[in-house]
């Protein structure tokens, strides 16, 4: 197979680089592939001393990206008390 895409290369120097990126796109897609495969990590929390880190929010903590139209300081309580 390699023998083929040296002799295609050679014939037309056109498609040497369609053989360089069908090569990175399908290294970086393998390697993507065995990264997913050896585990989730997702979250690298703390589960011994804080298995619940999102309780330990207070309600009013702006914890999004962007808020326009949202005041936070003065939102209702609606959890638990801290």
């Amino acid at each position: 197979m390699i023998k083929t895409m040296f002799q295609h290369a050679k014939k037309h120097p056109g498609l040497i680089p369609q053989f360089f990126f069908m090569t990175l796109g399908i290294t970086g897609a393998s390697l993507y592939l065995i990264r997913l495969a050896r585990g989730p990590h997702v979250t690298l929390w703390d589960k011994n001393n804080n298995p619940e880190p999102w309780s330990k929010l207070n309600p009013t903590y702006q914890y999004k990206f962007v808020a326009i139209n949202t005041d936070y300081k003065n939102l209702k309580k609606e959890g638990p008390d801290f």
